[in-house]
Parts: C-alpha cells; sequence; structure tokens
C-alpha cells in the first residue's frame, strides 16, 4: 500500500508529461487513419464477426447467447492483448525521454495502459449495447464485473511491468510474446465453451488468468449470478501475484536500464 501511494505521488507530481504521453500514444494509434478512434470499436468487432462465421457453425450449437458468449471472451482477451504488448515496449519507445530526464519509469507503462484501458471502455459500451439487443438480463449484478475489471487492470500493469523490464535486456521477448499471446488464446476458451468437458479438465483452464476473468465476465453476464468464491480468490491473486512480481523485478534492476536502452 505505502509503495502505491508513493507511485501516485509521483505520478501526480509528472501530471503534466503522463497527460502528454497518453495523448501522444492516441495520436500515434491512429495517426493516418480515416476513422481515427472509430478502428478502437471496429477493429475487435470485425473478429467477433470473423470468430462468429468461422466457429458459430461447429461450436455454437448448445451455447446460448453465443454472440455474447464469444464477445466476452474477445473482449477481455484484446484488452489483455493490447495492454501488454504496449507495456512491453514501453521503456525501450521512450528511452529517449527518460535518459535525458529523470522521471519514474513506470510513466510510461501506465501511459499505455490508459490507452489500453480507455480503448476497452469504448469497446465495452458496444458490448452493453449488443447484450441488450440480444435479450441478455440486465440488473444490479452487473456492478458485479467492476471487481474483474479492477483485478484484470492490475493483472495487466503486473504483466507489462515484467514484459518491459526483461524486454530491455533481451529483444527476444518480443516474439517470443507473439507465440505465447496466441497460445493464450486458444487456452482461453474465447471461441469454445468447456463446460462440456470433465471437472478435471475445466478446472485445468483456471491455471490461466485470462481464461478466469474471462469465466467471471460470462458468469455474470450471461448467467446473471456471482461466480464461486474460488474464482473470486483466483482473480485477485493473479492480479497481486503480476503486480508484485513486476514490481520487484522494475526495483531490483531499474539502475540497469540505462545502460541498455
Amino acid at each position: 500500500m505505502v509503495l502505491v501511494n508513493e507511485a501516485l505521488k509521483k505520478i501526480m507530481r509528472h501530471k503534466f508529461l503522463f497527460e502528454e504521453l497518453v495523448k501522444r500514444d492516441f495520436k500515434q494509434k491512429y495517426k493516418r487513419t480515416v476513422l481515427g478512434m472509430g478502428w478502437s470499436v471496429l477493429s475487435p468487432l470485425l473478429s467477433l464477426l470473423v470468430m462468429k462465421l468461422v466457429f458459430g457453425h461447429y461450436f455454437g450449437r448448445g451455447v446460448a447467447h453465443y454472440t455474447i458468449f464469444l464477445f466476452c471472451g474477445n473482449l477481455v482477451f484484446s484488452y489483455y492483448r493490447e495492454s501488454t504488448n504496449g507495456g512491453m515496449n514501453s521503456l525501450m519507445s521512450n528511452a529517449s525521454i527518460f535518459t535525458k530526464i529523470n522521471v519514474p519509469k513506470y510513466i510510461f507503462l501506465l501511459s499505455k495502459n490508459v490507452s489500453a484501458f480507455i480503448n476497452f471502455l469504448l469497446t465495452l459500451c458496444v458490448f452493453f449495447v449488443f447484450a441488450f439487443f440480444d435479450n441478455v438480463s440486465f440488473g444490479p449484478h452487473f456492478l458485479a464485473l467492476l471487481y474483474p475489471l479492477a483485478c484484470l487492470v492490475v493483472f495487466n500493469i503486473g504483466i507489462g511491468l515484467i514484459l518491459s523490464a526483461l524486454f530491455v535486456f533481451y529483444r527476444d521477448i518480443s516474439y517470443l510474446y507473439d507465440v505465447f499471446t496466441m497460445l493464450v488464446m486458444y487456452c482461453s476458451a474465447i471461441f469454445y465453451n468447456v463446460d462440456v468437458l470433465p471437472a478435471t479438465y475445466q478446472n485445468l483452464f483456471l491455471l490461466n488468468p485470462v481464461y478466469t476473468y474471462i469465466k467471471y465476465f460470462r458468469t455474470v453476464v450471461l448467467l446473471g449470478k456471482l461466480p464461486s468464491m474460488e474464482i473470486h480468490l483466483l482473480c485477485a491473486f493473479y492480479a497481486i501475484l503480476a503486480l508484485g512480481l513486476g514490481a520487484w523485478i522494475y526495483k531490483k534492476y531499474n539502475h540497469k536500464f540505462l545502460y541498455y536502452v
């Protein structure tokens, strides 16, 4: 808690830089595009359409609200992928700044996460519209989504800290992580339902943090109830573990970053 408060104080001292970094990330991402920020919503929708066309006939049978089922998985995974990929390059892409000015290096990672989070919120609004027209039951239980969302934000920041630090020393990380994210996608049950599998195999999927957050979203949205206490604890555990490991790596190797960028 003390480390969090200290980090927030440092961010407030560099508030102007932080805001400019977020603005710059948006400008760079949508530079020379016709639709601009519209791609933040259109891109996941196109991915959803492709998945529905390719997998709907084979995996959609017997799954109620299969479009929303797909959307839940794609929404969470896309946010995870964008946030962590952006975080991985955050130090190297801003080396020209922190090698000349003494600023907290994690501020670059957090700016990437804010940009990814804004894109996620825009897509989440579209998700709610889809859910409404697909006759998904709305109610106060939707407020429970704040819990996995908060855990996912912390988890993404933690993974970003780990990746950005490793990427400074080992450029191979970017290639390995592309393969890893593809593995995570297939192991996150985005387009297929694991409920048809034996309980033992279903529990193995919970070893994947991204699937755990997807499962929480689906349970609240599609089933209209809260997940088990096990899922709640797992969500928090993965978030705290990732953030703790990322903070430890940053603290240990912080003074070495300048020699490798």
